[in-house]
């Protein structure tokens, strides 16, 4: 496409330092007679990263308003900066009025990614840009007229097959994102165990996908023990989902994606602090990245066979709720004496773990708000990842960094496991503070022994606080690259 002849709402052009246009902005400026280097010149466009400028009517060109969108120095422009940018614009766009844009996303490329990445997180930043959650509130904010259409488009290049299937993964996993989101900032009173299970089948219906949700009664009779002591204090039925797709051979093991779904956190009889406990509500985003996975996944026929496993429940305090000192028997027969009744991911998670076996899988990814320890180690940047299969822990390093949803390898070694040696039972649910998150996947170790096992802990980076406090709808961007980079596709 020509940019100086697109018929558009927007067309966003990229500058590089100084007053350096890129290539299709060179294009449009020789067209407009110069005019985008003399709004330039008087320089209303900040050297910063993001920073925009909003140009109406400019003779010579078919846009009604061309958006100048600052990439930073050339020689500085990275994926940080590339962010920066579309941070930027998403912003811009948002309080725009325009009902459709054009984007020349090829000059917005970071040095080494080429244009399917660029693409792919093109269309996410966008779509994170213009994320809302608002349905609960009566009164809401003016909105701007909906932008109906974005349009990517490349000059002097041919579209590729690899380009135009980053754009069909990209809205696919943009849609898991907001489904992870929107479940993340829901209210315990909403996202119930039974909400996550008819969510679940919603899914099913939609995309064809097997499902299966084990009921109480069904935990029993197979002997999930751990699971089982942390919900007794809640009135919330419990919920063990089993969301099958199918995009591959049968002849292909499945990758099986186990999610805490725990609620609401109360902490149990070993209650927390009130200070911010209202977002314990968030506890049960791994089981929501699962459930947007699997979304995006089947969305985009992409050709995998992913399983995934949510034990969700409650954690409330109560006259049946399980007590600390208790010992409990887990599916895998192993007992656990239980110190600590708000370390009950763990308790959920094994008995998960245990059942995700009989799925013959490739390998099992389980993804928690596991700690406040991963928090202290590793901020509100990177998600842990612990494994006891290092050419998996390298796929999802890999994965992450494709995704810039990344993480960092944490030790699983067995100098830790030491912390959880009980007198009453085979193991203790805590190791004390020390390494909290180490031993709190050390103990996810000791039912994973036979498989092929990743642990992600996302406390740190699953929602954010403060101001702009809510779901990030992390690490769905992570986990669909990962099945798809197991499947071959790299682009």
């Amino acid at each position: 496409m020509s940019p100086e002849k697109a018929k558009t709402g927007c067309l966003v052009l990229a500058v590089q330092g100084g007053a350096t246009l890129a290539r299709a902005a060179q294009a449009a400026d020789r067209a407009a007679k110069g005019a985008l280097r003399h709004a330039l010149a008087g320089g209303d466009l900040a050297e910063k990263a993001g920073s925009t400028l909003l140009l109406r009517d400019v003779d010579g060109l078919g846009a009604e308003r061309v958006l100048l969108v600052r990439l930073g120095e050339r020689d500085k422009y990275d994926v940080a900066a590339f962010r920066e940018a579309l941070r930027g614009l998403g912003a811009a766009l948002k309080g725009l009025g325009a009902k459709d844009v054009v984007l020349l996303v090829a000059d917005f490329a970071v040095g080494g990614r080429g244009l399917p990445w660029t693409v792919r997180h093109a269309i996410l930043g966008i779509r994170d840009a213009f994320y809302r959650f608002d349905q609960l509130k009566t009164q809401k904010k003016p909105a701007a007229p909906a932008l109906a259409a974005v349009t990517l488009a490349i000059t002097g290049a041919p579209l590729t097959l690899q380009a135009q299937a980053a754009l069909k993964e990209a809205v696919a996993t943009a849609d898991g994102i907001d489904l992870a989101r929107t479940l993340g900032n829901l209210p315990a009173n909403l996202c119930t165990p039974s909400h996550l299970a008819d969510e679940a089948r919603k899914l099913a219906a939609q995309f064809k996908l097997g499902i299966e949700v084990l009921e109480r009664r069904d935990m029993e009779k197979l002997g999930m023990g751990a699971l089982l002591s942390v919900t007794r204090g809640s009135r919330q039925p419990p919920k063990l989902i089993v969301l099958r797709y199918n995009g591959a051979s049968k002849k292909k093991k499945p990758l099986v994606l186990v999610g805490k779904g725990i609620t609401f956190d109360t902490g149990g009889i070993s209650l927390k602090p009130g200070g911010d406990m209202d977002e314990m509500k968030f506890d049960m985003s791994g089981a929501g990245s699962v459930l947007g996975a699997i979304r995006a996944l089947a969305s985009m026929r992409a050709p995998v066979n992913v399983v995934g496993v949510v034990p969700t429940c409650e954690n409330m305090p109560g006259g049946e709720a399980t007590r600390p000192g208790d010992v409990v028997t887990t599916l895998s027969g192993q007992t656990v004496e239980i110190l600590n009744t708000d370390a009950e991911g763990r308790l959920i998670l094994c008995d998960a773990l245990t059942y995700a076996a009989r799925f013959d899988p490739e390998a099992v990814v389980d993804i928690a708000t596991l700690t406040g320890a991963c928090v202290i180690a590793l901020g509100h940047v990177a998600t842990g990842l612990f494994a006891n299969d290092q050419k998996l822990a390298d796929d999802i390093l890999a994965a992450g960094d494709d995704a810039w949803d990344r993480v960092w390898q944490m030790p699983l070694w067995e100098d830790y496991q030491e912390q959880l040696r009980s007198n009453f039972a085979d193991m203790a649910n805590i190791g004390g503070r020390p390494a909290g998150s180490v031993t709190a996947a050390c103990y996810l170790a000791r039912f994973t022994r036979k498989l092929r096992w990743a642990h992600l802990d996302i406390a740190g980076t699953a929602w954010r606080s403060g101001r702009d406090k809510g779901s990030t709808g992390r690490p769905v961007p992570l986990l669909v690259r990962l099945a798809l980079r197991q499947a071959g596709r790299r682009a």
